[in-house]
């Protein structure tokens, strides 16, 4: 038998072009003599449709593009996935499916059993899991077909369900295992897909096909990495990451492959910097934007986020507007001009000194004659989202906003002023891989000049303002983020691991009453196993360590 992998970038809802990806990629493997080609979980409507799914006419939709794909399926087998109405009247309305079309006709349907209610994922709220298990024959072939959490409830210590469908259908002597994904990306997540699959086939002792969606959806970005193993514990081949294709295997060949070489080591930070452009790119492309608009501050996280969208983008189709203040350094206006330069891209200077000296000609009156202090600081970078916000009116731009993960926990940043914009671009990127995403930007050609990537980072909102005037230094400060966000760690056990009891608890109390900004911020595009959004779900008020 021969397999085609499709490993797509679908668009949610656009079932014209998803229909058509999908039909093209059948009779591209037809041409290629395949057997049978399989596609990702809820290919016909892309993933995840959310209350999309609530709508009669989106399910409708769907079934019309299995129709097609039904006429489209002389002499081949088609893999894909699908809602499908449950017609059961207790229980939800809707399954997540994998459809085995051939020759026009259903040849079977395999239900997901395992319902992710956890992070980003909320399928329970959609979906009726199944609890009967069959495999599907096909061209003398016994299929185990699942979708996407199915295979990973297996050798848990504390399994998250009371079932494992290979456990089931492995009764019934399939001869293959296949698997339809739509597993989004964290820096760490590849090599546990690899784990689960080799898990699975060394479990049961039998091949595994693997396909994994591909592309942007708001804040998640799915990378592919697609996987064939056989049943010897073989790792045959792993597909690109982030990037569509469609590639063929013979069975007997997989069950052959013997090779003894390893795959090679991923690099942490070349993934977050390709699921970060891929990010930009799926966004504007598939909301039909070119332009970006940010505001260039002469800083590292503005650099970064200039960098990164000039990829994604071309460096032409992001505007950066350069806005200094009377607390300005030269050097932040002269580094912003050369990185402009060694993009070619296009650049803005908008000083903002009259605005702010008309703010507090109004306000002052009414500051009682109080010190300087955040207000201040704040309509500064409040005059600056204005502008930014304006030109973004005027000419069509999406704002690109610059605050790292590092900032947007402890709320080192100002509403309405520097954390508007459209999409957050490094929203999920601690202070200290920023410096490193800054190091491979500039891997191959100097972009990002270097006095930007060595200089202390400052918000230049005072006279010689610095970070480290109201932050400890990002090392220590990034550490106990991530214990506290990713790895869940409370007080206790950061102090137990050596952290100062004085610090922990002023950086967890900054953590928490900060939620309120975070509620307010545009999607950060997902990069961790914790992003700040939909995948993190605090209440904003509550008495927690505050």
């Amino acid at each position: 038998m021969k397999i085609a992998l499709a490993q797509l970038n679908f668009h949610i809802g656009n079932f014209e072009l998803n229909e058509k990806k999908i039909l093209t990629s059948i009779e591209e493997a037809k041409t290629n003599n395949a057997d049978l080609i399989v596609f990702s979980e809820l290919a016909v409507c892309g993933y995840p449709p959310r209350d999309f799914l609530e709508f009669p006419d989106f399910i409708n939709r769907c079934n019309k593009v299995l129709e097609n794909i039904k006429e489209a399926s002389g002499g081949i087998g088609v893999i894909v996935g699908a809602p499908t109405v449950n017609p059961v009247p207790e229980g939800k309305d809707l399954f997540n499916s994998a459809y085995l079309i051939a020759d026009g006709e259903i040849i079977g349907t395999a239900h997901k059993a395992l319902l992710p209610t956890y992070d980003i994922f909320d399928e329970y709220r959609y979906f009726e899991p199944v609890e009967t298990f069959k495999v599907i024959e096909f061209k003398g072939k016994k299929i185990a077909l699942t979708v996407c959490e199915d295979i990973w409830n297996i050798g848990n210590d504390n399994p998250l369900y009371e079932t494992c469908p290979m456990d089931e259908l492995v009764k019934q002597s399939p001869d293959l295992m296949i698997n339809i994904s739509a597993s989004p990306f964290s820096a760490d997540h590849a090599q546990d897909r690899l784990d689960i699959v080799l898990e699975n086939v060394n479990r049961y002792q039998l091949p595994m096909f693997y396909c994994n969606q591909v592309g942007a959806h708001t804040e998640v970005v799915f990378d592919g990495g697609s996987v064939v193993a056989n049943a010897k514990g073989k790792i045959v081949q792993e597909l690109s990451y982030f990037k569509e294709e469609i590639r063929y295997f013979d069975l007997n060949e997989v069950e052959q492959y013997n090779d003894t070489d390893q795959l090679q080591e991923k690099d942490r930070i070349a993934l977050i910097h390709d699921a970060i452009v891929l990010g930009i790119k799926d966004y504007f492309g598939k909301l039909g934007f070119t332009k970006a608009i940010l505001g260039l501050s002469g800083g590292i996280d503005s650099a970064v986020t200039l960098a990164l969208a000039a990829e994604a983008l071309g460096a032409e189709n992001v505007l950066s507007v350069m806005m200094p203040s009377q607390f300005s350094s030269d050097h932040s206006v002269n580094d912003s001009e050369q990185m402009c330069e060694n993009l070619g891209s296009p650049v803005k200077k908008i000083a903002i000194q009259p605005a702010y000296e008309a703010f507090l000609s109004m306000l002052n009156p009414h500051f009682e004659g109080k010190p300087f202090n955040v207000a201040e600081e704040n309509i500064q970078a409040r005059s600056r989202g204005l502008i930014l916000m304006a030109l973004s009116n005027k000419h069509g731009y999406i704002l690109l906003n610059t605050s790292n993960k590092s900032e947007a926990a402890v709320g080192y940043g100002t509403l309405y002023g520097d954390m508007c914009g459209g999409l957050s671009v490094i929203g999920d990127v601690y202070k200290v891989d920023v410096y490193r995403l800054a190091e491979y930007c500039n891997r191959n050609k100097a972009i990002i000049p270097q006095h930007i990537i060595t200089k202390p980072p400052s918000a230049e909102l005072r006279p010689n303002q610095k970070d480290s005037d109201s932050l400890p230094d990002y090392d220590i400060l990034d550490e106990i983020l991530f214990q506290y966000i990713e790895k869940r760690q409370g007080p206790n056990e950061l102090v137990a691991m050596g952290y100062d009891e004085a610090l922990v608890s002023r950086i967890l109390k900054l953590v928490n009453r900060s939620e309120y900004k975070r509620y307010q911020t545009p999607p950060m595009i997902r990069v961790s196993n914790k992003a700040f959004g939909m995948g993190r779900r605090m209440p904003i008020v509550a008495k927690y360590l505050g």
